[in-house]
């Protein structure tokens, strides 16, 4: 039977390095019983005869064995952010002996690494880094080796102090300062790159008041000008070379300035590198305000905490909390933990965490979220949650794991820009060298026009293009309760034609209700009785109600032996001497002849939209129960919202057909009724053939399912392996946000499309007039400077998305 867990449970530090992943696949493969074994980054897919605990326990053995003998870390690199730094390190760090997985996110300044410590040291990470230009903290290792700095700060502090996190593994100053972590919070003007643009700035305005009064003196101001925004330049485009990046972005902008001096251009190449460091300085901005956005999901959580120990109450750090713990929630406070109402009830603004506007109210046995907001009563919550591993954290985490994912668009352009910037320096030494050699042109013409055409064709602003929109993208949607777990996912939401859902806590409240009892020579209560004694500890929706509806009527249960659960159909137990069934009415034809009465009574049920179950004692019925889960309110405007897009709609069921056919009707959408988990499956499967689908549910047997569809969304009521194997999750629980999904991901790709235009459009004119003699040096770097500032403008824009 397959199963689904979820990757991060499992394998907790090694989530990140493929290594591990590759290496527990392989063990895991090798145990009895298992058939297939698939290991990705978000769940562990087992097809195996093992139980499920079975299943999570050996996992965690073997898991546990793989990451003794296996180290990771993760760094905050200050000042990488943007695409071409993120590139960089990634290649400087695969280089390095033992490391056998990086993943580079340029918009938190965060790399993950697995390493083999025999073969590379900790501290290894920033004597290969920084002299890359940038600044190398530790956030979290495994590593054991007597490293000079140990890890002791979550995440969470670094999103918030990232000055604090921890002693620099060296002192080194950089050049490359368009980002300094340590400087955030701080105005544009006293970062050491906005420094730089008024030093070159004030340099240049000198050089031309020189030139106005003393003529003589004024191309020494311009040189002047140009060494100071040049000199960092050349710094990083050397130690690009040295990790074998020898064409990158500083090369191209430092061979055209200095070029400029040496023909005589000087006040040329000084407009160049400001113009560049201004270009710099606006990434850093952008960069800067896309951080932001996970720093205000770090600040939701407050800091304190109020916990109740006997009849005193003391105030804590909510780091602090451990699980079990109780803790009181005056009004207007925030939630300081994931947990459970004990005492009390209130209104609770969860909009900062999921994006629901309206406050909600709830009361004992209700569950809340760290962060939303107590707006009226006192309440008592008991902790559920570790400060790590609660529902704010877990959106950052998934954010940040988003965000360094790269998208299919994101990889193309990254590998064309490598073909194109050697391209660029090519073409540049034609245009310099053939017109004077076979034509008879004039060197300083063609070396001029050479050297603008290399700052034409500077990539900036179409490498900037896609990561840009994409992280704005993933950033907005998590405001409005939509995680979006990578850009690949994202892109995907643009493309579907069909959507298939869960009926049961999808499209419907996911609360059934008994509604009607019809017993069959025993009295009602009594029938109700003996099913719910059957159906205790099973945790399926149908039996909760059954349950539910016993302890309403007080009545007192028996405890059963030998329960057993037959998938999809039925629970069987005994009770005394006594073999009991509760099942579908398929499985109790199996088992016995129905009357034609009591057929009829099935089928009037099912045809008002109500799950039957039978109740058999030795092949025998004893009664019917019939239980309604309503449809959700939002339902089928989410439905009529997906028509719209263009988006056929499909719902699956594993009720019978005429149940799911009342339901699927009111809903205007097509029905696939009494399915198996691994009828899903296959269903989904068969529909990939021929569409572009995605799967929407909020249970464990729906995480097969999620993880075929070409995107999977959860629920955010669903359970944590729904959540950790879809592609993506709706926090405020509503079906709507799948129509909002599809809008944003259209938004991003429509503004990755304008992106790339931009950036190509504009090298496209600039191109033309250099080659016609019009544009001059400085004006070249304004068609990628120009570029870059409209592409990082556009991809802005998408922060204040909202869906029709």
């Amino acid at each position: 039977m397959l199963q689904v867990l979820s990757t991060r449970e499992m394998l907790s530090d090694a989530i990140n390095c493929s290594d591990c992943r590759r290496q527990l696949e392989q063990k895991l493969q090798t145990m009895n019983g298992v058939t297939s074994v698939n290991v990705s980054e978000r769940s562990i897919e087992i097809d195996a005869t093992d139980s499920l605990e079975t299943l999570k326990t050996e996992v965690k053995r073997i898991a546990s064995g793989i990451s003794s003998h296996h180290d990771h870390a993760s760094f905050l690199v200050e000042g990488m952010d943007c695409a071409d730094c993120a590139r960089k390190v990634e290649t400087a760090v695969t280089r390095m002996p033992g490391v056998s997985s990086s993943k580079v996110n340029f918009s938190t300044q965060k790399l993950a690494v697995g390493f083999d410590a025999g073969k590379t040291k900790l501290e290894d990470f920033a004597r290969i880094i920084e002299p890359l230009g940038y600044k190398v903290k530790a956030v979290s290792s495994t590593d054991n080796s007597k490293a000079k700095f140990s890890v002791t700060k979550s995440e969470n502090d670094l999103l918030e102090k990232p000055e604090e996190v921890h002693e620099d593994l060296h002192e080194h100053d950089h050049a490359h300062d368009h980002g300094d972590a340590s400087e955030e919070g701080k105005p544009w003007y006293q970062t050491r790159q906005g420094q730089l643009v008024i030093s070159s700035g004030g340099l240049l305005v000198l050089a031309y008041l020189l030139g106005l009064f003393v003529p003589s003196l004024a191309v020494y101001g311009y040189v002047a000008a140009t060494v100071v925004g040049v000199f960092p330049l050349v710094k990083k485009a050397l130690a690009s070379m040295r990790v074998g990046d020898f064409f990158s972005i500083n090369f191209l902008v430092s061979i055209a300035a200095i070029g400029a001096i040496i023909i005589g251009e000087a006040p040329e190449g000084a407009v160049v590198v400001f113009f560049f460091a201004i270009g710099e300085l606006l990434e850093g901005i952008a960069a800067g305000r896309a951080r932001a956005g996970i720093k205000s999901l770090a600040a939701l959580a407050p800091k304190t905490a109020q916990l109740i120990q006997g009849s005193q109450t003391f105030e804590v750090s909510a780091a602090s909390l451990k699980i079990g713990q109780v803790v009181r929630i005056n009004a207007g406070a925030r939630v300081p933990c994931d947990g459970t109402i004990l005492a009390g009830s209130s209104s609770l603004d969860d909009s900062p965490v999921t994006g629901e506007s309206v406050p909600v109210n709830k009361t004992v046995g209700d569950t809340v979220f760290a962060g939303s907001i107590n707006t009226d009563g006192v309440l008592e919550v008991r902790v559920d949650k570790s400060s790590d591993d609660n529902t704010i954290s877990r959106i950052i985490h998934m954010v940040e794991e988003a965000e360094s994912g790269k998208a299919p668009t994101a990889r193309f352009v990254e590998r064309f820009s490598r073909s194109y910037t050697p391209f660029v320096v090519l073409a540049s030494a034609l245009v310099i060298l053939v017109p004077p050699l076979l034509f008879g042109g004039a060197w300083h013409d063609w070396l001029y026009k050479g050297l603008s055409i290399l700052l034409i064709g500077c990539p900036c602003a179409l490498v900037l293009s896609v990561p840009a929109a994409i992280t704005s993208g993933i950033s907005s949607g998590a405001r409005r309760g939509l995680l979006i777990k990578g850009g690949a996912a994202l892109e995907v939401f643009a493309e579907l034609d069909t959507i298939a859902f869960d009926k049961t806590g999808t499209l419907t409240m996911g609360q059934p209700k008994v509604t009607d009892l019809i017993p069959i020579q025993i009295e009602q209560n009594e029938l109700l009785r003996l099913a719910a004694s059957v159906e205790t500890g099973s945790s399926h929706p149908l039996a909760k109600a059954i349950i539910d509806k016993a302890k309403d009527l007080k009545l007192e249960l028996e405890a059963v032996t030998d329960a057993k659960a037959i998938q999809g159909k039925a629970v069987v137990a005994n009770l005394g001497t006594r073999v009991l069934v509760v099942g579908s009415p398929r499985y109790a034809l199996e088992l016995a002849t129905l009357s034609t009465e009591l057929s009829t009574q099935i089928g009037a049920l099912e045809n008002a939209g109500k799950t039957v179950v039978v109740l058999l004692e030795n092949a025998v019925p004893l009664g019917i129960i019939a239980i309604r889960d309503e449809p959700r309110t939002d339902a089928k405007e989410a439905i009529l919202e997906l028509k719209k897009l263009g988006i056929s709609s499909l719902m699956l069921t594993g009720d019978n057909a005429r149940t799911g056919k009342a339901i699927a009707d009111a809903l205007e959408l097509d029905v696939r009724a009494e399915l198996l988990p691994e009828d899903k499956l296959k269903l989904i499967g068969e529909l990939k053939k021929n569409h572009k689908i995605g799967m929407v549910g909020d249970g464990i047997n729906d995480a097969p399912a999620l993880a075929l569809a070409d995107v999977g969304v959860a629920m955010g009521s669903g359970t944590d392996v729904a959540l950790e194997t879809a592609d993506a999750a709706l926090l405020k629980n509503s079906v709507r946000g799948v129509s909002e999904l599809v809008q944003l991901s259209r938004a991003v790709m429509g503004n990755i499309r304008q992106n790339i235009i931009f950036a190509l459009g504009l090298k496209a004119v600039f191109l033309v007039t250099t080659l016609l003699g019009v544009t001059n040096l400085w004006m070249a770097i304004l068609s990628d400077t120009g570029a870059t500032a409209l592409v990082t403008a556009n991809a802005l824009r998408l922060l204040t998305f909202k869906p029709r």
